[in-house]
């Protein structure tokens, strides 16, 4: 009969002074069987019968070695080990070749103490090369064990192995592989700390860019709180929400919630009092009230300033964050997108601010010629429908529905007998009436702003016909730039359905058949066919801004 021997008095024992010794009759050694002798049974645990988050409430420790006591005596000092409230699990490897194996697998390896001497002389020095270099793995531990220093010197695998620690089994104690093991563990700790963090900041710097590529601020709230969600694995309720400092006294919204997922997805542009006030006596009206950044008790809020007289708020439900650092990377995050909201509002505020303007001269001119301002937002939005039908891009798409309003701004120098005449024009009018396209571009085409710039090519082209009879300069087919041939087309449907100063509004029929019949002598052929493959839609404009 074969046991294993070991005096738990002795806390100093080494492995080596574990010895297997024979007996020829149960208690032959002499020593009282019941308190000093031990025998060891087989582990029959298996990691396959554990789920991979029960994989995450243990320690994994690996024991690589040819020698069956080796694995035993580990076991029996370090049963019972605890370390942060997880207690350790330990995989036995009896090769080399079994541990790749092992190590392959989805259990998270904190340590691995490796024998050098195994199926060849250098089996475990082998092992931990392939673990570094083949498989990347530079968080496990590895400890290299051995009971023949001879065939491995310690100074030379320490310099050219990337291992954490070099041990002879004759000199590691049960004392010291408790303490081997509890210093492996914190470093292990450290290393995925930092690890995680390490993709927590990478994920923030790659949902930068899908935050920033949104172009409203409506859309770049939303992506904001949707990249943070998908950070923390939060999915039960969050929103984001800009409020004015300026109280509604006189019944107006003071705030707004831009953002929102989960079971607040329903206040999705509503006021934030009216969440406030649906929530009761939820913490959230008492964090809110104090400002700052608060994680209660399944919660966090963050009211941040704004240097635009505003306050931005980001409010998660249904979270537990639990590790200070999930909780510096909500602060950090939620701060970054206080100041870039703030950024965001500003750059929104230009852009209305622009689009404003342009409106307002466009609209100045057609109420020269006794034209209604729907018009110019019909042909906007007639070019804006056309241009996403033709496929091009969304930036381009964009900056002709915004530059489209000032295809006839050069009309503001057209005298008012010849731009409200009734009649048909003679001919010197007529010369008149045409240098305005001349006249609009020559008043856009100095400006470094993109959007006037192409209000410059609509203004100057949109009088250009495909067959090259139009004017000012007689351009002909795709020499006319795709957003004056765009307009021309929006332009002329709109001058021909609705009623002008000098001409009574057609029949949609008739405008039509007109369209059709300008097919390659005034209109791109192409914009003509896409005019009636989606002319249900481009009417549904002229119903909804009808003069």
């Amino acid at each position: 009969m074969l046991i294993i021997v070991y005096y738990l008095t002795n806390h100093s024992l080494t492995l080596a002074q574990a010895k297997h010794i024979e007996l020829n009759e149960v208690g032959g050694t002499g020593m009282n069987t019941n308190d000093d002798l031990l025998s060891f049974a087989e582990d029959t645990s298996s990691s396959d019968d554990q789920s991979t988050h029960e994989e995450l409430d243990f320690w994994h420790l690996m024991v690589v070695d040819d020698e069956p006591e080796v694995h035993s005596v580990t076991r029996l000092a370090l049963k019972g080990f605890d370390f942060l409230g997880k207690k350790l699990k330990i995989h036995s490897a009896n090769s080399a070749s079994e541990a790749k194996k092992m190590l392959l697998s989805d259990i998270p390896f904190a340590i691995a103490l490796i024998d050098v001497v195994m199926e060849t002389d250098h089996a475990g020095l082998n092992l931990v090369r392939w673990i570094r270099e083949d498989q990347k793995n530079l968080n496990i531990r590895l400890v290299l064990r051995t009971g023949q220093p001879g065939q491995a010197p310690e100074r030379e695998v320490i310099t050219n192995y990337d291992i954490n620690d070099y041990k002879e089994k004759t000199e590691l104690t049960s004392n010291k592989l408790y303490t081997l093991t509890y210093s492996c563990l914190r470093a292990y700790r450290d290393i995925i700390a930092l690890y995680e963090n390490k993709l927590g900041l990478e994920t923030i710097i790659q949902s930068s860019n899908k935050i920033f590529a949104h172009q409203s601020l409506d859309d770049f709230t939303q992506g904001a709180l949707q990249q943070l969600c998908a950070l923390l694995h939060i999915d039960t309720g969050a929103f984001y929400s800009n409020v004015d400092s300026i109280a509604a006294s006189h019944g107006e919204a003071g705030s707004k919630i831009l953002a929102a997922t989960g079971r607040f997805r329903k206040f999705l542009h509503r006021p934030l009092e009216e969440l406030l006030n649906s929530l009761k006596e939820h913490q959230l009206k008492e964090l809110y009230n104090r400002g700052g950044q608060h994680f209660g008790e399944d919660c966090f809020i963050g009211v941040y300033d704004s240097h635009i007289d505003r306050q931005n708020l980001l409010f998660l439900e249904g979270v537990n964050i639990a590790t200070e650092a999930d909780k510096q990377l909500v602060k950090l995050f939620g701060a970054n997108i206080g100041v870039a909201f703030d950024n965001q509002s500003m750059f929104d505020e230009v852009e209305t601010t622009q689009r404003e303007m342009i409106y307002r001269m466009s609209e100045a001119v057609e109420s020269r010629s006794k034209e209604t301002s729907n018009h110019v937002k019909r042909v906007a939005l007639t070019c804006q429908y056309i241009a996403r039908a033709h496929k091009l891009t969304e930036r381009e798409i964009n900056i002709i529905y915004k530059a489209a309003p000032l295809h006839d701004i050069g009309k503001i120098a057209i005298p008012d007998h010849v731009l409200n005449k009734p009649g048909k024009l003679t001919p010197d009018e007529w010369k008149i009436m045409k240098t305005h396209a001349q006249i609009g571009f020559d008043i856009l085409s100095t400006s470094e702003l993109e959007i006037l710039r192409a209000g410059s090519k609509i203004s100057g082209e949109h009088h250009e016909n495909w067959d090259g009879s139009g004017y000012p300069n007689g351009k002909k087919g795709e020499d006319i730039h795709i957003f004056g041939r765009i307009a021309a087309i929006a332009d002329v449907l709109d001058a021909l359905i609705n009623k002008r100063c000098y001409k009574t509004a057609w029949p949609i029929e008739e405008a039509m058949a007109f369209i059709r019949e300008m097919s390659g002598v005034k209109f791109d052929p192409k914009l003509v066919d896409l005019v009636f493959e989606h002319q249900s839609a481009l009417l549904n404009i002229q119903n909804k801004y009808a003069d």
